[in-house]
């Protein structure tokens, strides 16, 4: 009987490399618009939340992206695995921010969060699948 070698670390290294890249590009952008006067340091208004929720939304991809590429196996699993885990923590943050005040946004902004979590999730593992089925043979 043929034993699968041990996958489960790539798999974690996947799940966090997509993770990281989400958060950390969301961090640096957040810091550079706050930097160049955009952000300002207290109440955002309503069109500075949906830019926040466009461009995390486009990192939600490429993190989607990366977890497939780095998985050792069913990119589109992980990279739904890394959508359920955003949409776990995006909801944790609605629970936890929701009527704390204006600084955590309109009650839309957390929404958009846990609704664009597995869309995106899906987008960046199918980017990855279609790369694979379009790679030529050698």
């Amino acid at each position: 009987m043929s034993e699968r070698p041990r996958t489960w670390p790539r798999s974690a290294l996947a799940l966090l490399s997509g993770f990281l890249t989400v958060v950390g590009l969301s961090v640096a952008t957040d810091a550079v618009l706050h930097a160049i006067g955009t952000f300002p340091r207290a109440g955002m208004s309503g069109g500075l939340f949906l830019l926040a929720t466009v461009y995390r939304s486009l990192y939600a991809i490429a993190g989607s992206y990366i977890t497939a590429r780095v998985a050792p196996h069913g990119p589109m699993q992980h990279a739904l695995i890394g959508g359920a885990v955003g949409l776990v923590i995006s909801t944790v943050g609605a629970v936890a921010t929701w009527n704390q005040g204006p600084a955590f946004g309109p009650h839309w902004y957390p929404i958009a969060l846990i609704a664009t979590a597995l869309p995106t999730a899906w987008v960046g593992g199918k980017i990855r699948v279609m790369q694979l089925r379009n790679k030529p043979e050698r």
